[in-house]
């Protein structure tokens, strides 16, 4: 008599879980549970179940490659990202294919397209400033997506992104509560949902503590220490400049300290800077930056792994939202302050 060889169904009986976790786990997937993975692969070795991985890959005719189409690999905060992402889908057996757009939707657009003719398993973009809903909406559906970093008005898909309003809303009460009552804003584009979210961040944070926006003082632009630099020239240029500045990320922060720093005066103590990100540079510049930190590489990690079980079959669209914390430093002035306080001056 011919004994009936052990199926998923039958381990998914007994381990009192779904066939689709059964898959999962024998396909490695590091979205299931360590306890349901263990006691899942003890009872399909109790049954003697053999996974026939060959067939496997033929059953799904997918590949095991993951796009990762990034705006701008020359920003540190996009390498860490990708860092991230990486480490997540290299250890669940993918392959991630790196492409950067330079923050060209043209660009963007060959890329995607030489991606899906590559039959990617997955993708992760962080969309190029300028990408409408209509640029993405033909894959929607059509291969497991997810925007990173940033929203596309108009489009309902999963996204992993920082909470960008919170921490430009932390940093500038900080600013105020050091003194600060004219407070620029340095970098980005309206038309970036980012810049939205922490200009928006920014602006209630001065509502709140009752002082009038001088819309003078954002200077938009775009994301690179050029614009830093180039803000601070037009700041200094006004008869009543302001005191501190907030920028939208540390790239634009160290644009606008090397340009003080040229022109004679002390960043803390002339003008306070703050950053957005805390990429690792961030703690080593002089002086070091306060900044708002986004745990980067976890962030990436959490794409991948939404990608990996929209991959396996979760269709569920997940809108994760990073938190953010103000890593105070020199740069703030805080210390100058504390220094005045006990009757002394100067920056240590």
């Amino acid at each position: 008599m011919t004994t009936r060889k052990a199926t998923m169904i039958d381990i998914a009986a007994a381990s009192g879980v779904s066939k689709s976790t059964v898959s999962l786990v024998l396909q490695g997937s590091p979205t299931v549970k360590a306890e349901t993975r263990e006691r899942v692969l003890a009872t399909a070795e109790r049954l003697g179940y053999v996974y026939n991985r060959g067939a496997a890959r033929l059953r799904s005719a997918r590949s095991n490659i993951v796009g990762m189409v990034i705006n701008d690999l020359a920003n540190p905060f996009f390498a860490e990202l990708a860092v991230g992402i990486e480490r997540v889908l290299q250890t669940a057996g993918f392959v991630p294919f790196l492409a950067n757009t330079a923050e060209n939707p043209r660009r963007q657009a060959d890329v995607l397209k030489s991606m899906r003719e590559h039959d990617i398993a997955g993708l992760i973009v962080c969309p190029a400033r300028g990408t409408r809903a209509a640029d993405l909406e033909p894959l929607v559906g059509r291969v497991p997506l997810l925007l990173a970093m940033r929203r596309v008005p108009g489009l309902r898909i999963s996204t992993v992104v920082p909470d960008n309003h919170r921490g430009a809303r932390h940093a500038t009460e900080h600013l105020i509560a050091l003194g600060h009552r004219r407070i620029a804003f340095i970098g980005g584009h309206s038309d970036m949902t980012a810049q939205v979210e922490r200009a928006g961040g920014f602006r209630a944070a001065l509502e709140t503590a009752g002082l009038r926006l001088d819309p003078t003082l954002v200077i938009e632009g775009p994301t690179t220490r050029e614009t830093g630099a180039n803000a601070i020239d037009r700041l200094l240029e006004r008869a009543d400049p302001p005191t501190a500045a907030l920028c939208f990320n540390d790239v634009v922060a160290f644009g606008a300290m090397d340009r003080l720093s040229r022109r004679g005066l002390t960043v803390g103590r002339d003008m306070a800077i703050v950053g957005f990100d805390d990429v690792r540079e961030a703690a080593h510049v002089r002086p070091p930056l306060t900044t708002v930190a986004v745990d980067t590489q976890a962030l990436g990690e959490r794409a991948a792994h939404a990608v990996l079980r929209m991959i396996h079959g979760d269709g569920r669209i997940e809108e994760a939202v990073g938190e953010v914390d103000l890593v105070v430093r020199e740069s703030c002035g805080t210390h100058r302050a504390a220094a005045a306080a006990r009757g002394t001056t100067g920056i240590d």
